[in-house]
């Protein structure tokens, strides 16, 4: 008995298996053929499924993030997206970097215009009337007198070692100036 034969002599061989039997890794490399010629053209037999989860049987319990109370408590907003905040100070350093590079007015124009009218009325002399260019040259010199008068505010809010400033900080600024308390 020979245990070395050839694949192509199977007819009259005598082999371990049987007479005429090829070996099983032989018949083997067959069915796989005509399963893999089978499912071509047959679509009735389903696909192989993954393997099913399995109840755990050990291991450390899950922990709980949040009691079922206090994830019921929180309203619910709906599906709606809260909008993005900026971190504290964020916006305030993008509003002066946006008003340093500019040269416009910051006050409304009629706004300041119906305040020169009214403390022009106060002073009880005849019916007054202002050119645009005088109300302009006004309201510029108002605004630098502002801007100005909160830098030294800043400035004496810093000499506190604080950052917020305070009445007594402006206060303390136009005494400095000398300007009518």
């Amino acid at each position: 008995m020979s245990l070395h034969y050839s694949y192509l002599n199977l007819e009259g061989a005598e082999s371990p298996w049987g007479v005429s039997q090829a070996p099983p890794h032989y018949a083997i490399k067959q069915r796989v053929q005509t399963i893999k010629s089978s499912h071509s053209t047959d679509h009735s037999t389903m696909a192989r499924t993954k393997q099913t989860a399995r109840k755990s049987t050990g291991g450390k319990p899950r922990k709980q993030l949040c009691t079922m109370q206090a994830r019921y408590s929180r309203p619910h907003t709906g599906g709606l997206r809260r909008p993005h905040r900026f971190r504290p100070g964020t916006v305030a350093l993008r509003e002066i970097r946006k008003y340093q590079k500019t040269t416009d007015l910051l006050l409304r124009k009629l706004p300041f215009q119906r305040l020169v009218r009214e403390i022009a009325q106060g002073f009880r002399t005849a019916d007054l009337r202002f050119q645009s260019l005088a109300i302009m040259a006004l309201q510029e010199a108002a605004e630098a007198y502002l801007v100005g008068l909160f830098e030294d505010t800043n400035l004496c809010a810093i000499h506190a070692r604080r950052v917020t400033i305070f009445t007594k900080d402006m206060q303390l600024a136009r005494r400095i100036r000398g300007d009518r308390a």
